[in-house]
């Protein structure tokens, strides 16, 4: 089977050169570190959605039950992320353009649109707001450095990154907005039973 996948260098294909020539440019401390949180920072929010959830313990049942929601609506939005991933089969710029990059490219069939690392990163920071806002914060500004190396490495154009940031910030509001509605009555439910030691500390 044949797949005819979408070309996105003409949406901002110069500005992703100009990215990646910087990095060939730049000290090597500097894109290993990138290189680094590129590949390993996604680890980092889900240490925050842990402290979240032990912290929230803490305060009741039903911020515990917010928290222990963070992780299930991460998951969730990567799952649409994925499956909107394979709607639009993006090829990797790193296929599509002669550049020479930090990280090794995908290979085909591993499509650019929307970037997983963003969407994750962004809808984690989003979901974390509702249990800290201090964690949240902390996220967010993780979030943003995960968008950027994600280019700096050479395996996204910008134009992923930024709709990776929008589809994780807007599903993951939406989805934690309907969990913050009614906890009360799960809340009492999951006190009562066996799994009452992750709601009460």
């Amino acid at each position: 089977m044949i797949l005819v996948a979408f070309q996105g260098s003409s949406i901002d294909g110069s500005a992703y050169e100009d990215v990646v020539n910087s990095a060939q440019q730049a000290p090597g401390w500097l894109d290993d570190t990138v290189t680094a949180w590129s590949t390993y920072g996604l680890v980092v929010f889900a240490a925050l959605m842990l402290v979240g959830w032990w912290r929230a313990r803490r305060v009741g049942a039903e911020a515990a039950l917010t928290a222990l929601a963070v992780p299930l609506v991460v998951v969730a939005v990567y799952g649409i992320d994925t499956l909107l991933k394979s709607l639009v089969r993006e090829n990797r710029p790193c296929q599509s353009l002669r550049v020479v990059t930090l990280e090794a490219c995908p290979a085909r069939g591993d499509w650019s649109f929307p970037s997983n690392h963003a969407t994750i990163a962004a809808a984690a920071a989003v979901a974390l707001f509702f249990v800290s806002r201090r964690l949240g914060a902390l996220a967010a500004v993780a979030a943003l450095a995960m968008a950027v190396s994600r280019v700096w490495v050479g395996v996204h154009y910008p134009h992923d990154v930024v709709a990776g940031v929008l589809v994780g910030t807007l599903l993951a509001f939406g989805a934690m907005v309907l969990v913050r509605r009614r906890p009360e009555s799960l809340a009492r439910r999951i006190t009562a039973g066996r799994l009452r030691p992750l709601v009460v500390s």
